[in-house]
């Protein structure tokens, strides 16, 4: 009697399991092919990130060289765009709107035209990122992936897994490409069905990148804020709005130029030649190159304890802004990654704080601020820089987000409704 009274309170439970379980059960079929487009966006991730290393590390030898022929390399990526497919000029909002259920495919040939375009970008010295660039790729191959599989359910899962792929086999950061992809379609709302498939996705596409040779930026800090002190923690909440205000300018200007630029020259191959004649004169005039390319310069001086100048993260914003507003490929967390850094520096060193320490909390809540999210900077926090500061992480990082006023880097991003 016992037993069957408890299997009689029990089988409620059950029921309830086995409906969850029969109505989710499709949500496996995608962990084989988590796996698959892991491997293959991580390779393809090293190709891309290795090659971008070799470039930059040219570039920063021969810039006074290269750096004067930016106007052709414009014109070369913008022929290559308009030649072979003009839609994947807009990138990342194609991404945006497969999401979004607003179109049904993303052209393949996007995959080495944004390769291409970013690797010709950095050689002669454009002020870009790289991982709207490994987001694109992953994004694209795992739709694809879905489309000739003819994956019935909810293809956004298989364009999310994609994207963790991407940034994760780039950055090497899985937690916080996973929680990045799942935040950044819908500000304030997450797929939670897409997160046991990207977790896949951006750990195998780590992996894989790590094992073929790319190599992860991790920084280990020597000191830790006390939080016990008020004044710490005003000071974070103050470095919170600063870095908060950086993102949002970053993403209020790019917007703006992007349109201005689009408006006053709307033939693209006036645009980017007449505009990189002065952004290349100031790219070699302003400090012999310092702000060209991704911003690692930067980002090392800012943990190395180089000189970090006042205006460095301002004018970063500014080559980085112009640079992509007028044709030129790349991404922009990278940059952000600089701008933060380098910022954070400046504040600690004003407030009397651990500049390291600021510099990482600005590392992580620039790029949260500039993208709309907020759980992906406080992952790259604790991956990137370890655990031991992670309650400061999340402080700097809501005040960011807050700061923000849902401003995104991206224009196809949309607020999720309620």
């Amino acid at each position: 009697m016992d037993n069957q009274s408890a299997n009689h309170r029990l089988q409620p439970y059950w029921d309830r399991a086995k409906k969850v379980l029969t109505q989710n059960v499709w949500v496996l079929k995608y962990l084989p092919l988590a796996a698959i487009v892991g491997l293959i966006v991580g390779a393809i991730d090293t190709i891309f990130g290795r090659g971008l290393i070799m470039i930059s590390d040219f570039r920063a030898q021969f810039y006074l060289f290269l750096v004067p022929f930016l106007p052709l390399a414009g014109l070369l990526i913008t022929w290559l765009y308009q030649r072979f497919s003009p839609l994947s000029l807009k990138g990342m909002t194609l991404v945006f709107e497969t999401g979004q259920k607003k179109r049904d495919s993303i052209p393949l040939l996007l995959i080495p035209l944004v390769m291409f375009g970013t690797w010709i970008t950095h050689l002669f010295g454009g002020s870009a990122g790289r991982e709207g660039v490994a987001v694109q790729i992953g994004a694209t191959l795992s739709h694809e992936v879905g489309r000739r599989l003819h994956v019935k359910e909810d293809k956004r899962i298989m364009l999310i897994m994609g994207m963790a792929a991407g940034f994760g086999g780039l950055f090497q950061t899985p937690l916080t490409a996973v929680f990045f992809a799942m935040e950044v379609i819908y500000a304030g709302y997450l797929e939670y069905a897409a997160l046991l498939p990207a977790l896949i996705a951006s750990y195998v596409a780590a992996f894989t990148s790590h094992l073929l040779g790319l190599e992860k930026f991790a920084v280990t800090l020597t000191d830790t804020l006390a939080l016990t002190d008020a004044k710490t923690i005003v000071f974070l909440i103050l470095l919170g709005i600063a870095f908060g205000f950086a993102g949002r300018l970053f993403s209020f200007a790019l917007a703006k130029a992007k349109k201005l630029m689009a408006e006053k020259i709307k033939n693209p191959y006036i645009r980017i030649a007449a505009v990189s004649i002065p952004l290349a004169a100031c790219l070699i005039l302003l400090f012999g190159g310092r702000y060209c390319g991704l911003g690692t310069n930067l980002i090392n001086a800012s943990f190395q304890g180089n000189t970090i100048y006042p205006f460095d993260w301002a004018l970063k914003i500014l080559l980085t802004v112009v640079t992509l507003s007028i044709g030129f490929q790349g991404g922009e967390v990278t940059p952000l990654f600089s701008i933060g850094a380098s910022l954070g520096v400046v504040l600690g060193s004003l407030l009397g704080m651990p500049p390291i320490v600021c510099a990482a909390l600005g590392y992580a809540a620039v790029f949260g601020s500039a993208t709309n999210t907020l759980l992906a900077p406080i992952m790259i926090g604790m991956e990137v820089f370890g655990g031991q500061n992670a309650v400061a992480f999340i402080i700097v990082s809501i005040v960011a987000y807050l700061v923000n006023g849902n401003k995104s880097i991206y224009g196809a991003q949309r607020k999720a409704s309620l």
